[in-house]
């Protein structure tokens, strides 16, 4: 028998809904964002120097910067 897979939540904890982002006014928003950005900027780093162990991080907070970007433009 096959082991079955365990399926493994976001990589951070630091990933919030939609709703809770909306919640926040623009500047909390805009610092988050910086924050996230500069998160991706480091996690790219240690991708290419082999040191990051969980590469679906990237992704998980590529799309947590495309989703504050968009209740930004919501909020113009």
């Amino acid at each position: 028998m096959a082991a079955a897979k365990k399926k493994k939540g976001p990589p951070t904890d630091k990933g919030r809904k939609p709703k809770e982002l909306r919640a926040l006014g623009r500047d909390e928003l805009t610092a988050k964002l910086a924050e996230e950005r500069k998160t991706l900027m480091t996690m790219r780093f240690q991708h290419a120097t082999a040191q990051l162990e969980q590469t679906s991080s990237l992704k998980f907070t590529r799309r947590s910067i495309a989703r504050i970007e968009t209740i930004l433009k919501e909020k113009e």
